[in-house]
């Protein structure tokens, strides 16, 4: 199975306390495949600074980077369906 993860879901993901860990054990488990672009590696970098610190950032995007279920792809066509989160379109409009 191929996702993209929400950058929420990602920052909630991080401690191993946390009821959403589960996301990173299925993760280190390759029970999928992480699909990222650019754009969603600088928003998860922003947002994971913001909340936790840069080093943070930098070592998950590190992992994200070295992990061979990890699938880079850009995409070829911007849609722009998300209405209530217009960052989540990730070309900048609503």
């Amino acid at each position: 199975m191929r996702v993209v993860i929400d950058t929420n879901c990602l920052i909630a993901s991080i401690p191993s306390k946390s009821e959403d860990f589960w996301l990173y054990l299925a993760f280190i488990n390759k029970d999928f495949i992480w699909v990222v672009s650019t754009d969603i590696l600088n928003e998860y970098h922003e947002k994971l600074s913001e909340f936790y610190n840069s080093k943070t950032a930098d070592i998950v995007l590190e992992v994200l980077l070295t992990t061979p279920n990890v699938e880079f792809t850009e995409p070829f066509f911007k849609w722009g369906l998300v209405d209530n989160d217009p960052d989540d379109n990730r070309n900048g409009e609503p």
